[in-house]
């Protein structure tokens, strides 16, 4: 991530208080009202599979492709069906996060025709209740590795930055894409249907080689990701997330050594399927589960797929607000504390009340405020809250701004981080002076004389 606290041009003209008194060279910090943010704040909180869905606040959607839909040789892509999903999702204001896959049970195969037709080898299998319907392919066939290398390529080529994705979930490999084949592991069975380690890190670092903005998430950390510039995902949240179970989530972060890697790359995943509901029942209704406070606060989970809260009629009364109250806690909270208003700058602390912080270099821009309501001038910032760690001193960031050929009068001064996705959703800051649909934060008040 690249970040800059520097402010981008000169101001020109002389400024005055609210108060009315004459603006100083350095005038005192202004402490700003903190306010819950919002469920459906941009890039966190509970995801439903791709739709309409209007029963839950979330700003992003989640969706499967297989690769055979795109990849129609070893160099050539047909991109209409990715594009017509994430167009969709787009359409409706969100973000898309997604995993292309192989080997999906019980769903037909992923693998690209071409493949199949050149004699790559397919187990078949009845696990998971598939019963011969998708097929596991030979990993370490060198025809399919040369094709995961080339398509991951030709994706980050196309897609690296495009304001449409939220986050991608590696896939490819394994049942679902999550990078495991048990019970075909060699755990239970002796052959290992999995790739070579050789080949699973010839296949991350492509990724990694791919992406420089996007951000990229693993299903399990391991020695050949863990030092590399990629998240995690957790697809059995709350469910088999705690220590101290060898298998479980947390547990492979601290055996990996990367417990602290969430502050510098996302944590995503799935609430279980069996628990997206009952969670939130008072007292818990669930036969297994693990503390979701506990699972939160241990991952710095950021997402999770709650697929059961956008179904039907979703839920309601105080099951609802417990969701939401647990969707609120995924990710980050960004509040801007204090902020000063002098003769010639700008300047804000902003520190984070969630459990991880922003992944995206969004830009700032504030803009003054006529008496009519309307924005009269906008100034770009290059200040970013990318990286903001929750429970530090807040950030300060400091921009001059250019003021000539404004009228004489009062304005208030705002701040937003607009989505770079045209119609997506702005990052709204926790508080009170925050507009929820422009995202706008009022910072105070100034006289133009």
């Amino acid at each position: 991530m690249r970040r800059s606290l520097r402010g981008v041009v000169a101001l020109l003209t002389a400024l005055t208080l609210t108060a009315g008194t004459p603006a100083v060279a350095n005038p005192a910090w202004t402490s700003l009202s903190y306010a819950s943010a919002l469920a459906d704040n941009p890039l966190k909180g509970f995801l439903p599979f791709a739709g309409d869905h209007q029963t839950f606040p979330h700003s992003m959607e989640w969706f499967y492709l297989p690769l055979s839909d795109v990849m129609t040789g070893p160099r050539k892509f047909d991109w209409t069906a990715f594009e017509t999903q994430l167009g969709a999702i787009a359409g409706r204001g969100h973000q898309g996060v997604f995993r292309f896959y192989l080997d999906y049970p019980g769903r037909p195969s992923g693998i690209p025709r071409y493949l199949l037709d050149q004699g790559l080898r397919t187990r078949p299998y009845t696990d998971f209740g598939n019963d011969g319907v998708s097929v596991a392919p030979d990993y370490n066939d060198p025809r399919l590795v040369a094709a995961l290398e080339n398509f991951i390529t030709a994706l980050g080529r196309r897609y690296d930055g495009d304001p449409r994705i939220g986050f991608i979930t590696l896939g490819l490999i394994g049942f679902w894409g999550e990078w495991h084949t048990w019970p075909h592991d060699g755990t239970t069975e002796p052959e290992n249907w999995m790739p070579s380690d050789d080949i699973l890190a010839r296949i991350l670092h492509r990724y990694e080689n791919a992406f420089a903005k996007t951000r990229l998430l693993a299903r399990y950390p391991s020695a050949q990701n863990k030092n590399l510039d990629i998240g995690y995902h957790d697809d059995s949240f709350a469910f088999e997330t705690l220590p101290p179970t060898s298998w479980h989530f947390v547990q492979r972060l601290i055996d990996e050594g990367v417990t602290d890697k969430w502050r510098r790359q996302p944590i995503g995943g799935e609430l279980r399927p069996e628990i997206q509901s009952c969670l939130w029942d008072q007292p818990v209704t669930c036969t297994q589960y693990e503390d979701y406070t506990a699972s939160v606060a241990q991952t710095h989970a950021s997402w999770l797929i709650n697929h059961a809260a956008f179904t039907g009629t979703g839920f309601t009364g105080d099951k609802y607000q417990r969701a939401v109250a647990g969707a609120k806690s995924l990710g980050y909270e960004l509040t801007v504390t204090e902020a000063k208003l002098g003769r010639d700058r700008v300047s804000v602390r902003i520190a984070n009340r969630g459990a991880a912080p922003f992944y995206y270099d969004w830009p700032a821009e504030l803009a003054a405020v006529g008496h009519s309501g309307r924005v009269v001038r906008r100034w770009p910032t290059r200040w970013t809250v990318a990286g903001i760690q929750p429970g530090e001193e807040p950030t300060q960031l400091s921009s001059r701004i250019n003021t000539r050929g404004l009228r004489p009068g009062r304005y208030d001064i705002v701040m937003r981080l607009p989505n770079p996705m045209p119609g997506g959703v702005p990052l709204r800051f926790a508080n009170t002076g925050t507009d929820t649909t422009s995202g706008w934060l009022t910072l105070g008040s100034l006289k133009n004389r």
